[in-house]
């Protein structure tokens, strides 16, 4: 176990009544995750084809993904506000209710033919892939610190479930569009707002008590006595207490924390690189396949193995961090993120190593999401964990996006093998500030 988690073990996450507490919340989290997921599954396969058929070109089909990495990545910190002030109940649920909003709008959209309807409609539709994101934080919230990673852990494996079903909806989706006399891809779109909207019901229903706010009344009572002791709080958390929660002042103080704190920069940093080497990489894959002749069967058994290496194994992922400890993960995963680079920049021509990168690519992502997240947790006082986390995502899908953006043109001038080979020098920072912080433990 490293040292930050020794140092935040907190006696009342054992108490008998917090235990319960959080069993409900993990278990409610994860059937929300589920059914949203589902949703959001959706818009990733059928999005690009809904945006051609509404604008009747194929130079429009990225325009789906584009408009939903966009809403992700500008809703991460107002989700996080929400949160901080209403607690996680009222912010999921209103970012799940959002991205059923934006669900209706492509129904209406697809009706239309509509161009301004689809891209609000994609934009509020992020606002759901944000909300999924966001989620795995609040199973870390009353965790006990030798198990916060694998709570957290679990609501990342439940989006396995949405990543499988929710590109498969468009079969089922054309029977419900045929009933109510839609356009075919609306169909896909109406199931997808009503799980949107179940989820939202879940966690305003049955996400009680709050457990961001059942934190923040056991860290203010823990903080009084201390006070009691002569123990005086730590400047970041005094300074949030100061500001109030929620504003704008509590945010500042939670980036002043990640420049102070050297283990919370050093999540920052490990989750935003790690998402950034998976979605260069990953998205440009299936083109490099097509190219040297892969069929689109094999192309869609290549994604979905990356898809299991993503979400499958992150219950394991999570023991393992909380066995091992969360730097020993995080670094266990660059180490996989270098092999999955190394097979996949040498597997032009081998589809069996083209397979095993990508699936290795996708673990490498888990290793470093969750044993990230959970550190980035550990390392942050409660009254600054959602800036800091939504700050951290926010940040994770911009810089993923522009990553994405430019894989395409690094692709066509250095070729596949040259575009692994920059992801793997994007991995070395990471391990460049490991060494740092060995070196001063």
């Amino acid at each position: 176990m490293s040292a930050p988690q020794e140092i935040c073990a907190k006696p009342w996450q054992t108490q008998a009544r917090v235990r319960t507490v959080q069993k409900r919340t993990v278990r409610v989290l994860a059937a929300a995750q589920i059914v949203g997921g589902i949703g959001v599954g959706v818009a990733v396969s059928i999005g690009s084809l809904l945006a051609e058929s509404v604008a009747r070109s194929e130079t429009c089909a990225g325009l789906a993904r584009t408009a939903m990495t966009a809403g992700a990545a500008a809703v991460g910190v107002p989700l996080a506000l929400v949160a901080q002030r209403r607690g996680r109940r009222a912010s999921l649920s209103a970012g799940w209710l959002v991205a059923a909003v934006g669900g209706a709008l492509l129904v209406a959209a697809a009706v239309s033919r509509s161009m301004p309807l689809l891209v609000v409609g994609m934009l509020l539709f992020g606002v759901g892939s944000a909300t999924s994101q966001q989620s795995r934080y609040a199973a870390a919230d009353l965790a006990a610190p030798p198990r916060r990673a694998q709570a957290l852990s679990i609501v990342v494996w439940s989006t396995t479930v949405g990543s499988v079903i929710g590109p498969n909806l468009a079969g089922p989706g054309a029977t419900v569009a045929s009933a109510l006399r839609l356009p075919e891809l609306a169909g896909a779109f109406v199931l997808a707002t009503i799980g949107l909207a179940l989820a939202s019901a879940l966690l305003w229903g049955f996400l009680r008590p709050d457990p961001l706010m059942l934190s923040l009344r056991h860290h203010d009572a823990q903080e009084r006595q201390e006070s009691a002791a002569g123990t005086e709080a730590a400047p970041a958390e005094a300074t949030a207490r100061d500001e109030g929660p929620g504003n704008s002042g509590a945010l500042r103080a939670g980036l002043r924390h990640l420049r102070r704190n050297p283990h919370a920069a050093f999540a920052f940093v490990t989750i935003v690189v790690a998402h950034t080497v998976m979605g260069a990489v990953m998205t440009m894959t299936p083109v490099s396949m097509s190219q040297h002749g892969t069929g689109l069967t094999l192309v869609g058994v290549t994604i979905s193995g990356h898809l299991l290496g993503m979400y499958a194994l992150s219950p394991v992922v999570g023991r393992l961090a909380d066995r091992i400890g969360h730097l020993s993960t995080v670094v266990a995963g660059q180490a996989v993120f270098l092999v999955s680079a190394a097979l996949s920049g040498m597997g032009r021509d081998s589809v069996v190593l083209m397979m095993t990168g990508l699936f290795l690519l996708g673990l490498g992502w888990s290793f470093s999401l969750v044993a990230g997240s959970a550190m980035l947790s550990e390392a942050t006082p409660a009254p600054l964990r959602p800036g800091v986390q939504g700050s951290t995502d926010t940040a994770m899908n911009l810089v993923a996006a522009v990553g994405a953006g430019l894989a395409g043109p690094l692709m066509s001038w250095i070729g596949f093998g040259g575009l692994n080979a920059v992801a793997a020098v994007l991995v070395l920072p990471v391990l460049a500030f490991w060494a740092v912080l060995v070196r001063a433990r």
